[in-house]
C-alpha cells in the first residue's frame, strides 16, 4: 500500500510535469501566433500568383505545353509532419493518409519527399524510395528553404523523373480545425486553370460581355484580357516556377500552424489532466492520512481507558 511519502512523491513529479506542459503550451501559442500571421500573408499572394498564371494559360493549348499534360506513370509525395512530437495524433494522421494514398497509387512508380523527421523515420521503415528529405523544417519556416523544395521539385517534373507531384499535409484552418488533404500540386489540372462558368448565377448581359476577364459579375468567371509583350511560353514558364514556389511556401505555412496549434491543444489538455491527477492524489492522501490521525486516537483512546480501567 502506498504511504504519505510516496503521494506527496507523486504529487510533486505531476506538479513538475504540469509546469513543463504549460511552458510549452505558452510557447506554442507564441509560435502559433507567427505562424497563424504567415499564413493569412501567404493566401492573397498565392491567390494572385494562380489568377495571373491562369491568365496566361488559357492562351495555351495544354496539350502543347508539357508541364501541364504529361501521361502520369512515376509520381513523387511530398509529405509534411513535424520534426517533434507532443502535438497529438497530427504526424499519426498525416503519415497514416500517406500511407493509404501509396498504397492506393502502388501500380505506379512512386518516389518519396518527406519534410520533417517523424514522416521520415516512419516511412523510411515502409521501404519506400525517396528523392530527398527535408528536417527542421516546420519550426522555423523561411522562403529560402521553400526555393530550395520547390526547385528540387521543379527540377525532377522539367527533367520528367516524375510526373506528376502530390503533396500530404494539413491545412489550417483555426486552433482546433485543421483539414488533411491530399493535393496535386504538378500538374496543375485544366479546371484549375480554366474555372468553369458558374451555372448557378444569371447569364451575362450585353453590358457585362464588354468587360475585362476575370471579373465576377452575374455570378461568372472571366480572365483578364492582359497585353504580354513576351511570348506566352516564356512567360507562362516563369509563372510557373514562381507558382511552385508560392504553393511551396504556402503549403509548409500551413502545415506549421496546423503543427502548433494541435501541440498548443495537446499541451492544454496535458496541463489540465495534470491537475485532475494532482486532485485525485491529494484526495487520496488527505484519506490515507486522516485514516492514520484516526488509528493514533483510537490507540490513545484505548491506552487510557486501558490505564483507568
Amino acid at each position: 500500500m502506498a504511504t504519505l511519502l510516496d503521494y506527496r512523491r507523486r504529487i510533486r513529479s505531476v506538479k513538475s510535469t504540469q509546469q513543463i506542459t504549460r511552458a510549452m503550451k505558452f510557447v506554442a501559442a507564441a509560435k502559433l501566433r507567427r505562424a497563424q500571421e504567415g499564413v493569412f500573408a501567404a493566401r492573397p499572394y498565392a491567390k494572385e500568383i494562380l489568377r495571373v498564371l491562369r491568365s496566361a494559360a488559357a492562351r495555351l493549348d495544354p496539350s502543347e505545353h508539357p508541364l501541364l499534360s504529361p501521361p502520369e506513370k512515376k509520381i513523387l509525395v511530398v509529405v509534411l509532419t513535424g520534426d517533434r512530437s507532443l502535438c497529438g495524433a497530427f504526424n499519426t494522421n498525416v503519415i497514416r493518409r500517406a500511407t493509404a494514398f501509396l498504397r492506393e497509387k502502388s501500380a505506379k512508380e512512386i518516389f518519396l519527399l518527406p519534410i520533417g523527421k517523424k514522416g521520415r523515420n516512419a516511412l523510411k521503415r515502409g521501404g519506400w524510395r525517396f528523392a530527398g528529405e527535408y528536417l527542421n523544417v516546420s519550426g522555423n519556416v523561411d522562403l529560402a528553404t521553400a526555393k530550395e523544395i520547390a526547385g528540387k521539385i521543379a527540377q525532377l517534373y522539367a527533367q520528367r523523373e516524375v510526373d506528376a507531384v502530390y503533396t500530404v499535409y494539413n491545412e489550417f484552418k483555426n486552433v482546433l480545425v485543421h483539414n488533411l488533404l491530399t493535393e496535386k500540386l504538378l500538374p496543375i489540372d485544366p479546371h484549375v486553370l480554366r474555372p468553369e462558368l458558374s451555372e448557378s448565377g444569371p447569364r451575362e448581359t450585353e453590358s457585362e460581355k464588354s468587360l475585362p476577364h476575370e471579373l465576377y459579375t452575374g455570378g461568372t468567371v472571366r480572365l483578364v484580357d492582359y497585353i504580354y509583350e513576351q511570348p506566352f511560353h516564356e512567360i507562362f514558364d516563369n509563372l510557373f516556377l514562381r507558382y511552385i514556389e508560392t504553393e511551396v511556401l504556402r503549403i509548409l505555412l500551413e502545415s506549421s500552424a496546423a503543427e502548433w496549434a494541435a501541440r498548443m491543444t495537446a499541451m492544454d489538455a496535458a496541463t489540465r489532466n495534470a491537475s485532475e491527477l494532482i486532485d485525485k492524489l491529494t484526495l487520496e492522501m488527505n484519506k490515507i492520512r486522516q485514516a492514520g490521525i484516526t488509528k493514533e486516537l483510537i490507540e490513545i483512546v484505548s491506552g487510557a481507558a486501558s490505564a483507568t480501567a
